[in-house]
This record gives C-alpha cells, structure tokens and sequence, in this order.
C-alpha cells in the first residue's frame, strides 16, 4: 500500500465519526511492538518484511537494544474499511511495570485499547494493571490474543487442545474484567443506599443481613466481556504477519457451505459440530467427541499449514495450498532457507493481521462523538468536588465535550498528558527538504561566484605582502580576518543554542487548535469558580488578565502531527484527534489542561500505578558542571511524568525512580540528552522506617519471656542505657513515660509512645491528601480565616474521622481521635500527637465540620495559646522526621504528651500561655520557684520589668523567643526517649514480585529468592503449560541487580516483574543483646550472627555520617608484625 499524504490525515482528521484513538496496552514481551509494526507496515510506511524486526515505534537507542519499549509513541494510520475511511491515531505503549506512567498518559488520550495477551503466558500481573487502567479511564477495550504459532512450534499442541487452551485464556481475561465490573456495581449501591438513609433518616429494612449479589441482575454486562462471536477478538500471530477474527472465516465458508453468515457466526465459537450426513450444525461437540467448528474450520487449515511449510517443509503439499488459497508466492521466498520467510509471504496475503485488527477497531471501538457523559464527568471533577457543585458555566463545557465540535464558536479544550523531549534538527522547520531543479542551478552560480571573489582576493594578498609585508610577516588584512574567526569562534559557545525541545503529547476533546492561538493553561490546582468570580465576563486569554491562583497564558506556538519517529507541521488541529504542540515548555511541567475558557476545570490527575521508590543522589565529576547538572535535572523532571528531582537537606540531588530499568534509563537521558556531563552516582538511597512495636511474648530463641533466668555475666545493655539517660532534667520510668525539662526550667513535658494499630497507620498512609487539606483548613481558621470548604472535602474528612473511630477501639484509645494534636511528619504523615493532659483543652482538628458559635470561641483560645502549642507540635514534628535509630522518618506512632507544665519568668499579667485555674499547675510552680527562681528573681527583678515591657511592646514576636526555641527541642528529645524506651524496630520498604518459571528452574528462583530476604507468598502452576507463576514479597534493600541475577542463574527462562507493595517491620530487634541463659547458650556472650536489622541500620547511619559502633580490630595481639613477616 502506498503511504498516505498528509494532505489526506488532513483531511481526514476533520470528520470525528470517522477518527478512532487506541492504544496497545499488554504485558511486557506480548508482542505490542510487532503488531504495531504490522499495522504501520499496511501504509507503507515501513516494508512487511520488516515487520517485527524493525520495531518502527522503538525510536530510542536503549529500546532497541534491550528489547523492550520505555515510551509510548503515537503514529497516524488510513485505513478504508467498506466505503468508508478512517484515520487511526495509534500509541504503542510499554509493558514494562517500570514504566506505567507512561501507560497512563496514553490511556488518558485514547477512547479505545487493544489489550494483547500471549497465547502461551495467558493473562500476567501487567495485563491485569492495564486492564483495571483502561476500565478506570473508561476506554472500550478489545482482545488481540498473540503468539498462536507458539502452541504449534513450541508446545506442540494439537488444533483440539490449542482451543481449549486458547478458552482458558478468555475466561480469564473476562474473569479480570468481571471483578472490576462487580466491585463498581457494588460501589453504586452502597452509594445509593447511603443517600436512602439520609433522606429516609432512618437505616434500611433488613441492612443486618447484606445482600451482596444484589444489584448485579439488573445490570447488564454482556457488552463488558470479550467473546470472539461479538467480534471483539482476534487471534493472531504478529511475528508471521497473521491474524484473522471469525468475521473472516464466517464470510469465506458461508458460500461454500451455503449456510448464512449469521449463524456461522454464532456457531464458529462455542461447543457447536457439522454434523456431515445432516449438513447441519448441532451442539455438543464435547459430550458426544467430536471436533468444535472453530478446530474443523480454522485451527486445521491453520495447523496443515505450519505442517507442511514449518515441520516438513513437503513443497508439494505448499504448492497444493498456495494454489488453493489463491497467493501468489515469489520464487525467493519459496527457494529461501528459512521457512518462516515463506509462511510469512502465504499468511500475509491469505490473513494479514493488519486487516483483522484494523476492522476490528473500526467496527467496535467508539469514535471521539461517543464518549460517555460518565466518563466527562469523571474528567472534569475538580478535587473531591461532585460535577454538581461545579459552576453552571463549567456544566455546560459538559455538551462541547459530548458534542466534539470544531466550528469557531466551540470552546476549545485541550488536556497535555506528557511533555516529551525532541532532537531540535529533527523537528520539521529545521528538516531539509528536496531542492527544485531551479535552486539547484542558483545554488551552483553562487558557489562559482564566491570561488571567483576568494581567487581574486588570494591574488590581491599575495601582490599586497611581496609590496609591503607587516611586522610580524603576515598581512595586515589576513591578520583582521584571523582575529574576526578567533572572536566569532569565542563566543559561539555562548550562543550554543538547545539541543532538546518539548513538545506536548496532547488531545483535542472541543473546538479547533490553531498555530499559534493564545490559550489558559490551567494548573492541577486550579478552581473554575474563584478563577469566573476573578475575571472579567467574556474574558479571553489574548486580553490583559488579571492574576488568577494557578492559571496562566501561553501561545500554541507549532502543531504537530505524531508519526512515529517523525513529526509533521500543521496549521490547525479540529476536536477528537491527538497532536503535538510546541512551544509550551515554559508553562506546562508535566500534564495540563489548556482552555479558551476559565470556566474549564482542570482534569483529574493521571493514575500512575508504580510508585516512585529508588533513590540515588548525583554530581557531577567535575564540580564546574554542576549548573549544567541541575539544568540537565530540570529537562529530566518534565521529559519523564514518573521520575521525580529533589534537593534533600543536605545539598545532595536526588533522582526517584519507580525501578532498576527506569532508573538506567534516567541516568543514560541525563548523560547523554539533557546534562550532557559526566556524573557521579551514589549508590540506591533505601528508604527505610522507624517504628515501636508491643513488647515481645517470645525472645530469640522461641522460648516465652519471664520464664528464664537472667544471666549476671551479660551486659544488660539496655538498663544501662535507661540508667544513663536519667538526669537532673531528664527521667525516664519503668512504664515508658519521659519527663523532659527545659533548661531554663519554665516548661516540664510528659510524653509517652504507643504503636499505632496496623490498620490505622495503613488508613493515615493513604489519607495523605486529606490530612494535608485538614490541616490546611485548621490552619485558616486558627488566622481568623473564613474558608469556603466544598461538600466533597467535608465528607473526606468526615469520612477518615469516621474510619479512625471504627479502628481506634478499647480501653487505651477512648476518646482518642477527638483528642488528636497533630499529625506528622510534615503534618500529614503515619503518626499521631495526642492531648493526654487533661488540664489543657485545647480545640479539636476536626473543628471544621462542626463549625459555628463554638469555632469562634476556638479560635479566639487558640490565638491565646498559639506560640507554645506550635512548639510543642514543632517538636513532634522534628521527632517524627528523624527517628533516633538512623535518622529515618517515623511511622506508626503515637506519642501522648501526658503532662505539660509552663510558667512564665515575667509579672502575671504577660502569661498569656498559662492557665491560672489549675491548681496542679500552680502547685507545680511554686515549687520550681521555691527551689531555683527565687535568687534569680531578686537578682534581676529590674531587668524581669524591662523584659517584660519589651514583651508588651513585641506581641506576638514571644514565639521566636528563647522559651519556645528550647520548648521545642524538649519536645523532640521527650519524643525521641519515649521512642526508645519502647521495644524499637526498622519497617523495610517491600516489592511484591511476580516470576513466571519453568519447572527444571524452580529451585534456582527459590534460591535467588531466599538468598535475598524473599518470602514466597503462592506459587501455582498455569494449566495446559509447564510454566509456574510465583508470587514473593521482596525487600527493596535486596532487590538490586535481582533481575539480572534471575536471569542468568535461570538462562533467561525467568522473569520477574517488581512493583512497591508496602511497608514491613523487620522481627529482629537491631539493639538485641542475648539476656537470657537459653539465648547466651544459642548465640554466644559476642552474638555476632547476623542481625538483618543492625546491617541495615548500620548502613543508613554510616550513610549519614552518623556514629556507628563496631569493632574494626578485634583482637590486635594477634596479628602478624612487621618483624614476624621478614
């Protein structure tokens, strides 16, 4: 096929009905790519022949050399299909869990997904992450099941047992999609039987006994599942250049068998026989052993074929089917070596892939005017905010994405979902193009007539130096020239321009993009009604607008068109098509929206499903490059949506990876695309956690605890160090409860830690965001704000409020949440500061949903008390960023400020942190002041009044002041202690990891597995294959070069796939010394067997320049001298 012009996708691009944007999502090494070059191979793009061996989409170095893509890549294909023609925009995604952010940014464009499944491998961890993506993007799926001449060749199956099989395979695919389905019907009803109660006011009849299958059998899903007699699968093999839907062999046996399309239709899939001496078609091929019509049919002729051309390589029976498939095979491919070179050539002409796929999504994937009014909504919600509550002007933005139309007055809507970096001389104004024969002869004339001026000059300079030379011989006017190079040559480097441009990978869902049209950008945070309520009515972005919180201007400068490798120019890009635009480099980071109206809500964020875990710091080797470095960090930061650049406390920059692969992949971009400077990088930063646990039952060896006798001649290391940390201004009791003074003796805090229940810390993990608004909220109100909170962030709220008193149950935590202080680190972390002093009422951080005549008065309390109850929280919040083990943040603790005394050095009339009416707290003064204020006081009485004044005079400046400073410090060092007078333990960040193995190799992956920490959760063998899927938790700590080591202990026969799972606590104490006469006998008086927890923590602190204790020469006597080597 001849490659389409671009005045034709031009053309095309302007009817919507006939535009289709999919994506190719699978698991890694389904073989996407190759289809993908199939399809690209129907437009001449690329030769058939190539086809699976170019990877035309692997535009990248490191892609083509490991194998695997690490971008998606989007391409525009024609395809006429009956009498109509359609423009496809294809995005060839990765499989890699690495690189799932890319398949979000994909997903978030496409309307439809052709999901590729691997005949042999069935349905794998990653299948199972792009089907849930596509079902949460609300895009129409269809099925591609790939690799089919892997059962012929390599499992040797035969055409009966291939299609049981090949069964298998779609039950499970339709078993993912029908969980997915059930969880969301499920979630409607819980939701409509919540807005029942609260009308109804009363609970519903019957809500003890809960009826879970309710709801499902008045839902129709038929639609939902992949069938091959819906038309929604295509079984194919992308490497040989076949693929054929039952559609195909429906059309070709209806005539032959005189039987009508529909029913063979019907009949080709499903336990459906010929019965040959009826000449009918009749069920129950199975119970009465006989062959289905899909194995009579297709799976034979199939079969034969690989015979003939494959296994026996007979030429008589190839040229027999050639001749009766009507194929017209070149005498190379019949006299080539190879026979998948001549299978190739039959299946192409006889089933090419292109044409099953292509019609495939043709038929069955919705075009740009179908999307669903849910899936708008879904889009267009701003934060926790129902489409409801939006602004009536945004509602009506919901019938231009519906309607997709291009005419001038459509508002237009764009959303960027990556920004992605391009070689500047590869962008189409710095492409080279062809000369006519006209500038071809200009071009010649010139050259002569330059040659001529240089010949006549040489000859003037030669005549100019034999008549008077210069001083140092040279001409004087050879001399100005050279200086001229010299100087133009000095500051070109100044000038160097960049090598890189963005450009935005982005959609059109209304209205009609122009080359260079001015449009809002509207950032993630951006609120459509304060932005209506800012500007002016009818305002436009090409007018003078006033400053609106994350809204800003930018111009389209360039529209592309995608092409794979190449980009093509345009001028104007009409709704429903996916384009690229430069130029917004300066305006957008990552992903945005852009709108010619401020009444667009900015969309929903991306769903990335891998988390960004591996840290590594970076320098450069020489520290003159360090502005290119962070420049080069920058470009990286916007080029990948995954990967995130910090600047930690200590100056170091850091890289967070999602893995190992991305990781290299980062590190090769900065080197060779964005820094292009020589780095130094440190070894993976593992992150880890610091926790208390309840005290153990059981010690090192099993046996219960209290019932041993303590051994006199062990260190007890503990009791010494709580001995030790006893002083004048510090004590620690038997229970776990720190009392801290201050120096300067004005403030006395109790503080106690206790573990967090498992539960709750999981709920605060997830619940950053909410927290992070709560507190944003306590905040405004505590400055005399009047904040204006939307309905959804109330119930959120509310919401977690909820949960934490359904979880923080019994005796201990009565009455806890609503004595909760503050949340930390950073205040909205895994940890929690409860008010355990009674005498302080303080108001509750859940004020905001109750507020009223009560808030005010809050507020007013709270202004009274704010500068030491901020240092006091300040404190916790230090503790909880830097545990004492290794300096790690904290997770799961909650620390109870028992007592909290303060007394002020200056006249009663200035305590304004005090309160008087506690008669504990005065009895307490009065003694500090007995014992140790009184010769103060009488020494400095004068200079007590004029720091008093001063303090009359500062205001609220007393927070600054010394009492605060070493109130907080008190606070944090309580905190620390009542850390460690708890059983102490590391959390280790976790990967689940999913290997799928052979039998013979099994043991090797148990033995990688175990040398490394792993713990093998479930293993099962995968029917009708010899394959194993293993299913392992692994440390992150451990899982370096795993992959690698995997692979060649197993020869490349497994493969694992890592993805971050959670936090686990490490069982060994890192501080453990045996105590007991059964640990001294089993480990030793030294104990010096390894302690998995000491290792990783003495990693950490040597790390951070952190005191670390070991024994680097242990017995020094007894080395060899100098004089015993001679």
């Amino acid at each position: 096929m001849r490659r389409t012009s671009l005045e034709k996708v031009v053309l095309l691009q302007k009817n919507p009905a006939n535009i289709r944007n999919l994506c190719i999502l699978a698991h890694v090494d389904h073989g996407k790519t190759t289809l993908a070059d199939c399809l690209v191979a129907s437009n001449g793009i690329i030769s058939s022949r190539l086809a699976g061996k170019l990877r035309y989409l692997d535009s990248r170095e490191d892609e083509q050399i490991r194998g695997i893509t690490m971008k998606s890549s989007a391409i525009s294909l024609h395809y006429g299909h009956g009498d109509q023609e359609y423009l496809l925009n294809l995005i060839d995604s990765p499989g890699h869990v690495d690189f799932s952010s890319e398949v979000s940014t994909a997903v978030r464009l496409c309307d439809g997904a052709i999901v590729v499944v691997d005949a042999v491998e069935g349905v794998c961890p990653q299948t199972q992450a792009v089907l849930r993506q596509a079902w949460l993007e609300n895009i129409r799926p269809v099925l591609v099941i790939n690799k089919i001449d892997r059962l012929i060749v390599e499992l040797k199956l035969s055409s009966q047992e291939a299609y049981a099989h090949l069964k298998k395979i779609l039950e499970q695919v339709n078993a993912v999609t029908g969980s997915l389905f059930t969880s969301k019907v499920l979630e409607e009803r819980a939701e409509k039987e919540e807005e029942k109660e609260e009308k109804d006011g009363e609970p519903s009849i019957g809500g003890q006994v809960y009826d879970w299958s309710a709801g499902l059998e008045e839902v129709d899903d038929s639609h939902l599942y992949f069938s091959p007699d819906q038309g929604n699968v295509v079984f194919a093999s992308a490497i040989d250049g076949w693929g054929f839907s039952i559609q195909q062999f429906a059309s070709i046996y209806s005539p032959r068998m005189g039987i009508k399309t529909a029913v063979l239709l019907k009949t080709l899939w499903g336990d459906f026989y010929l019965n040959t001496k009826a000449k009918k078609i009749m069920k129950g091929a199975q119970v009465k052993g006989k062959k289905t019509l899909f194995v009579q049919l297709v799976l034979d002729n199939i079969w034969s074929l690989y015979d003939a051309v494959v296994t026996r390589r007979d030429k008589e029976k190839v040229e027999k089917v050639v001749t009766s498939l009507g194929v017209k095979v070149m005498a190379r491919d019949l006299r080539h070596s190879d026979p998948k070179v001549l299978l190739s050539a039959i299946c192409s002409q006889w089933l090419p892939v292109s044409q099953a796929v292509l019609s495939m999504v043709c038929e069955k994937l919705p075009s740009p005017l179908d999307i669903t009014a849910e899936r708008v909504e879904k889009l267009m919600k701003v934060g926790a905010r129902q489409f409801d509550s939006l602004p009536k002007d945004t509602q009506e933005l919901k019938t231009a994405f519906l309607q997709c139309s291009s005419e001038e007055d459509a508002p237009l809507i764009v959303f960027v979902s990556k920004m992605f970096a391009v070689e500047t001389k590869a962008l189409p104004q710095h492409r080279q193009r062809p000369l006519t024969q006209e500038e071809i002869c200009e071009r010649r004339e010139l050259a002569r007539q330059r040659h001529a001026d240089r010949m006549a000059a040489d000859q003037t300079a030669a005549q100019s130096q034999s008549e008077s030379p210069s001083q140092d011989g040279q001409p004087a006017a050879l001399c100005t020239a050279k200086m001229e190079s010299l100087t133009l040559r000095e500051s070109r480097p100044e000038e160097e321009e960049p090598t890189e441009t963005f450009v935005a990978f982005a959609r059109v869902y209304s209205g009609k993009v122009k080359k260079g049209q001015k449009v809002f950008v509207l950032g993630p945070k951006y609120d459509p009604a304060r932005g209506l309520s800012t500007l002016p009515e009818g305002c436009r972005a090409a007018d003078v607008v006033p400053e609106v919180p994350h809204l800003s201007c930018c111009s389209t400068e360039n529209l592309y068109l995608l092409m794979g490798r190449e980009l093509e120019e345009l001028e104007d890009v009409p709704a429903g098509n996916i384009l690229g635009i430069g130029g917004l480099e300066d305006c957008v980071l990552k992903s945005a929206t852009l709108s010619s109206a401020p009444a667009c809500p900015p969309f929903t964020p991306l769903n990335f499903e891998a988390t960004p875990i591996v840290r590594v710091a970076i320098e450069p080797t020489h520290p003159s490059d360090m502005p290119k470095l962070v420049r080069g960090m920058r470009l990286l930061n916007q080029a990948d949506p995954c990967a995130e650049v910090l600047i930690q406390e200590t100056g170091e920059h850091v890289l967070v990876t999602a893995g190992e692969v991305h990781l290299q992949r980062c590190l090769d971009d900065l080197r060779d695309r964005f820094a292009k400077v020589e780095i130094s990088v440190s070894k993976p930063i593992i992150p880890f956690r610091e926790t208390v646990i309840r005290p153990p039952k059981l010690d090192m060896v099993n046996e219960e605890l209290g019932r041993q006798h303590k051994v006199a001649i062990i260190h007890q290391v503990k009791d010494e160090a709580s001995q030790g940390r006893s002083s004048d201004t510090l004590h620690v009791d038997a229970g776990g409860l720190v009392t801290i003074t201050t120096p300067n003796r004005l403030a006395t805090v109790c503080v106690r830690a206790v573990p967090l229940p498992e539960e709750v810390t999981r709920l605060l993990e997830s619940s950053a965001e909410v927290i992070r608004t709560l507190e944003q909220v306590n905040m405004s109100l505590r400055e005399g704000k009047n904040l204006d909170i939307s309905l959804g962030t109330v119930e959120a709220i509310g919401g977690l409020k909820a949960q934490l008193e359904s979880l923080l149950l019994g005796r201990k935590w009565r009455n806890a949440v609503e004595r909760i202080w503050a949340f930390g680190p950073r205040r909205c972390g895994p940890n929690i500061l409860l008010n355990g002093d009674e005498a302080y009422r303080r108001p509750s951080v859940w004020q905001c949903l109750g507020r009223g005549d009560a808030a005010g008065e809050a507020a007013g309390q709270t202004a009274a008390l704010r500068d030491f109850d901020n240092s006091i929280t300040s404190g916790f919040q230090l503790a909880a960023l830097s545990g004492p083990m290794c300096e790690e943040p904290l997770m799961g603790v909650c620390f109870s400020v028992e007592r909290w005394d303060m007394q002020s050095a200056a006249p009663p009339q200035h305590q304004d942190s005090l309160e008087e009416d506690s008669p504990s707290r005065e009895a307490s003064d009065s003694r500090v002041e007995g014992s140790s204020a009184t010769g103060s006081r009488e020494e400095g009485a004068e200079g007590g009044r004029s720091q008093a004044g001063r303090r009359q005079e500062a205001g609220p400046a007393d927070c600054y002041g010394p009492v605060s400073g070493q109130l907080i410090a008190a606070m944090k060092e309580a905190c620390r202690h009542a850390f460690q007078a708890q059983p102490q333990r590391l959390m280790a960040a976790m990967y689940t990891c999913d290997i799928m193995a052979t039998a013979e190799v099994l043991g090797r992956v148990y033995g990688v597995l175990g040398k490394r920490e792993g713990r093998v959760l479930h293993e099962e063998m995968k029917e009708g294959t010899d394959m194993f899927i293993i299913q392992a938790v692994l440390p992150v700590a451990e899982s370096f070069g795993f992959a690698d080591e995997i692979r060649k202990r197993t020869s490349g026969l497994a493969s694992p796939q890592l993805v971050f799972s959670h936090w686990e606590v490490i069982g060994s104490d890192p501080n453990w010394v045996p105590t007991t006469e059964e640990e001294y006998l089993h480990f030793g008086e030294k104990a010096d067997s390894a302690n998995q927890a000491l290792k990783y923590m003495n990693a950490v602190r040597r790390r951070k320049g952190l005191y670390v204790e070991e024994k680097i020469v242990e017995h020094g006597e007894k080395q060899r001298t100098l004089s015993k080597n001679k």
